[in-house]
């Protein structure tokens, strides 16, 4: 038997009556702080360096995939065998210059252009998105989500510039390089909390206001 089989027997046996009552207790939304809180345990390790601890965390946020997947079964909804098997099945999907006779990529920029051409495929047969931008994580960390805002902006040529400084943006990207904008974002955050504000509110808050900005600017347009 493999180590993952035993891990899902482990926490079947856990969930099941007689196990563990905690676990017993727990539901697919009692478990997301949880998984958020061993997700930047592992961000941590990855950041040090730390291979020996990222293993270990690795094993902790494998256990929430499994915990998850074990009370969906329970709930006859799915089981961890359909949670690998469809996203092994998108992997090879994404990939037809590995898996296919699309012939191959000589670059990771060729391939990401390649990765979105399906992706947006994919979407376009999916559920239609209600908005200019697609839908966003709702969990999403604020400097994640702006940015993932801004890449949307860019990447289909929506109209900012009443929402947002594009020449500025312009000219501070000139100017950046990893250790000055670790310490741009510093200082920010620091003097937020010398004036008793909250960046990470501030900041989602700002990217929803530039979204309604644009959004209402390409409806106008799209009503002329």
């Amino acid at each position: 038997m493999s180590a993952l089989y035993d891990l899902r027997q482990t926490i079947a046996r856990l969930r099941a009556p007689g196990g563990c009552p905690w676990d017993i207790e727990q539901t697919h939304q009692s478990l997301t702080r949880c998984l958020v809180d061993e997700v930047s345990e592992l961000l941590d390790t990855i950041d040090r360096d730390d291979k020996p601890h990222m293993r270990e965390e690795l094993g902790d946020v494998l256990i929430q995939v499994v915990f998850h997947a074990q009370i969906a079964e329970e709930e006859g909804h799915f089981d961890l065998e359909d949670v690998a098997r469809e996203v092994n099945d998108k992997l090879i999907r994404r990939h037809p210059h590995v898996f296919g006779d699309d012939g191959k990529l000589g670059t990771a920029a060729d391939v990401i252009v390649k990765w979105e051409q399906i992706k947006a495929q994919e979407k376009k047969n999916g559920p239609a998105q209600s908005g200019v931008f697609k839908d966003l994580p709702p969990r999403l960390p604020a400097l994640m989500y702006a940015e993932a805002v801004w890449k949307q902006i860019e990447k289909k040529n929506l109209p900012a510039a009443d929402a947002v400084d594009t020449a500025q943006i312009a000219a501070l990207g000139q100017r950046l390089d990893d250790a000055t904008l670790g310490r741009f974002l510093f200082e920010l955050s620091a003097a937020a909390r010398v004036k008793g504000l909250d960046p990470e509110g501030a900041l989602r808050r700002h990217a929803d206001g530039v979204m309604r900005v644009v959004e209402a600017k390409v409806a106008e347009a799209n009503n002329r």
